[in-house]
């Protein structure tokens, strides 16, 4: 009775994690979807919340720390390096490349390509013996296989760049649950705990999705009315000027007068700039609030009655004199 009890148990828990895994992973995929609509970063979106889950596994290893007494795993920059780069370089960018897809596709596009990552993991398991050769697993490959072609066979909201974004995460994610099962399994590094390989991660996944982010968000954000309100990149070269002019002075570089003249010149066509985009954009909404004014009928005709009753007191006052 015991035993059983105890299988019962581990079998109740398992169904629960499952669950809530289930739960959370389709919350996030139509939050994903959403967040895109609205702000169309999603590289951005996915660092910020690598940081977030950098700081939350922080922040639960010092509890734990300081709960039991006892110090937790923690690998050197080079044993990251060694160790935990190719997990983390395929886990960024399955994540950044999944979230970029949802610019370009469904979300049932998606989750039916998604759920390809499953014959990766299969071949990646198959190739690093983690798992054995049986027919099941071929008869599976083969169902995901043929569902996924008549899924998206002529399909009318088809996207193919999407597709191949959510194709390649799918690849990257086979590498991604295979590397992150070994990198678990090693007892020498002490990361069978996710909170702790969490923690390892996250700063190596920052450090491979940043140089993506850079090429292919970063002047969009930078010039973005979502983010800093521009509607031009006319503030664009002063950010850069002073980037430039940081980078000279910390590099030790020495900047002739003439460069310095050239600098203050190239501030002052900027300042200029920004100085007359702010009168104009003063006048427009002048103009505008005129227009808007002279077109509104109740308020003509409350400008007529002011100015009639201004012609009357004039003349009461003419009278009395």
């Amino acid at each position: 009775m015991g035993a059983g009890a105890a299988a019962l148990g581990r079998a109740a828990l398992a169904a629960a994690l499952v669950l809530l895994y289930y739960g959370f992973s389709i919350g996030i995929t139509f939050y994903n979807k959403w967040l895109v609509k609205s702000f169309p970063f999603p590289l951005l979106a996915t660092l910020l919340h690598l940081l977030l889950i950098f700081a939350l596994s922080a922040l639960f290893r010092a509890l734990a720390r300081c709960r039991s007494g006892r110090p937790r795993a923690t690998l050197s920059w080079a044993d990251c390096l060694r160790r935990a780069a190719p997990a983390a370089l395929s886990t960024s960018l399955d994540i950044g490349l999944s979230n970029w897809s949802f610019l370009y596709v469904t979300v049932s596009l998606y989750t039916m390509t998604k759920s390809s990552a499953i014959l990766f993991i299969l071949l990646f398991s198959l190739l690093f013996k983690l798992e054995e050769m049986r027919v099941a697993l071929v008869l599976v490959v083969l169902l995901i296989a043929g569902g996924l072609f008549m899924f998206t066979y002529k399909s009318t909201q088809f996207n193919t760049q999407g597709f191949m974004l959510v194709l390649c995460a799918s690849f990257l994610g086979g590498i991604r649950w295979t590397l992150t099962q070994i990198l678990m399994q090693k007892a020498e590094l002490g990361l069978q705990n996710p909170i702790d390989i969490m923690f390892h991660l996250q700063p190596l996944m920052f450090l491979v999705l940043f140089p993506l982010f850079a090429v292919f968000e970063g002047l969009p954000l930078s010039v973005s009315e979502k983010l800093f309100h521009f509607h031009e990149a006319g503030m664009l070269p002063c950010l850069e000027i002073c980037i430039l002019l940081l980078a000279t002075r910390l590099l030790g570089d020495h900047l002739s007068l003439l460069n310095w003249l050239g600098f203050a010149v190239c501030l002052s066509g900027i300042s200029l700039h920004v100085i007359l985009k702010a009168i104009n954009t003063k006048g427009e909404k002048t103009l505008n609030l005129n227009e808007e004014a002279s077109s509104d009928p109740d308020l003509e005709l409350l400008l007529h009655h002011t100015e009639h009753g201004e012609e009357e007191e004039d003349v009461e006052t003419i009278q009395q004199h």
